[in-house]
């Protein structure tokens, strides 16, 4: 073997490994498999929470109608004692109108009895004036002490009713705001993970491509410099195996037909990155609208290693400016531009393929 030979082989050989490191790296570091293990906690977790802010929430709506209860029950009450004040003061003037009769009657002892009292209260006391009073005079004293302590009830027990609704109200008011804020705190950190999760993701894409074309870059080298193309792509990208989505060519062709819309990504109307996002998501698979994102987060897939369900990008490495859903026999299903409806088309100038 001679020397050219041998570095061509070395070199061939670096990039191999450097590409297997770099996947075993990913493998066995996982970080995103540990963000994705964290979110599920935290999800889990969540559900909990939202289970106890429905019952918080409930509990607080069912103080304030309570509350809106008693404080009818209040108004009721209200209307109530200012008939037992109105009937008192009723009694009141009859019972004096009953003794000026008696003071007129009867004899000057009885009257000096009847004006020695201080009060009313004290009248109904002396057993000899209650003999003077005839039944209907009873009644009437009767009455008078009913609707004294008729009064004084439904005032102890308005003040009373009126602090417990109250008081119930704020602890089932300060109950909801803490569950209300543990939930969102978790909704942050799920949303704080998801992120991370992206992100991850991205530089784990950015390294398989960056491996790649490291890879290339020493089969180039082997080859005595030369640039193994496919279909205008970037130069060699290894076959990452697998079977991708080929249920996705079902999914797409029952959209074939639909109009072009920019930035549509439902059957009402799609573009190129909607449709594939539209889709992979009936698989399972979430993607971003975007055909750029989408090739940053799926594998890269040489043009001669494509399989059917597989995404088809047309660009640059930085950049990808349409995509379409490989069909197979170098055919795709796409959205191709305003004016158009989603169509069979050629995966000529491709440059890359991408597998979830």
């Amino acid at each position: 073997m001679n020397g050219k030979r041998r570095i061509a082989v070395l070199s061939l050989l670096l990039g191999t490994l450097l590409l297997s490191f770099v996947l075993s790296t990913q493998a066995s570091a996982s970080p995103v498999a540990d963000k994705k293990a964290r979110l599920r906690e935290i999800q889990a977790k969540l559900q909990g929470v939202y289970h106890q802010a429905d019952v918080a929430v409930e509990k607080y709506n069912q103080a304030t109608s309570q509350l809106t209860t008693v404080q009818q029950q209040i108004k009721q009450n209200q209307h109530l004692l200012k008939v037992a004040e109105y009937n008192l003061d009723v009694a009141n003037t009859q019972l004096q109108s009953r003794v000026q009769n008696i003071y007129k009657t009867r004899d000057v002892g009885i009257v000096d009895v009847l004006f020695a009292s201080n009060s009313f209260d004290d009248l109904i006391t002396q057993m000899n004036m209650m003999e003077r009073l005839g039944n209907s005079d009873v009644d009437t004293v009767r009455s008078i002490a009913a609707y004294k302590q008729d009064i004084k009830d439904r005032r102890v027990k308005l003040d009373a009713d009126k602090k417990s609704a109250a008081k119930l109200v704020t602890e089932r008011a300060a109950q909801k705001s803490e569950v209300l804020a543990v939930q969102g705190r978790l909704e942050q950190m799920t949303a704080g993970i998801k992120h991370d999760i992206q992100r991850l993701q991205q530089q784990q894409a950015a390294a398989a491509r960056a491996a790649a074309q490291a890879a290339a870059a020493a089969a180039a080298a082997a080859a005595g410099g030369g640039t193994s193309s496919s279909g205008g792509g970037g130069g060699y990208i290894p076959d990452p195996g697998g079977s991708g989505n080929s249920s996705v060519v079902a999914i797409a062709q029952r959209y074939l037909g639909v109009p072009y819309v920019y930035g549509g990504a439902s059957p009402s109307g799609f573009d190129c990155s909607g449709l594939a996002m539209y889709c992979y998501a009936q698989v399972g698979v979430s993607l971003s609208h975007g055909a750029t994102d989408q090739q940053h987060a799926s594998t890269p897939v040489p043009i001669s290693a494509l399989q059917p369900g597989d995404l088809v990008f047309f660009g640059n490495a930085s950049y990808s400016y349409h995509v379409g859903i490989y069909v197979g026999g170098g055919s795709m299903i796409n959205a191709p531009h305003t004016g158009a409806v989603v169509s069979y088309g050629s995966i000529g100038g491709a440059w890359i393929g991408g597998r979830f």
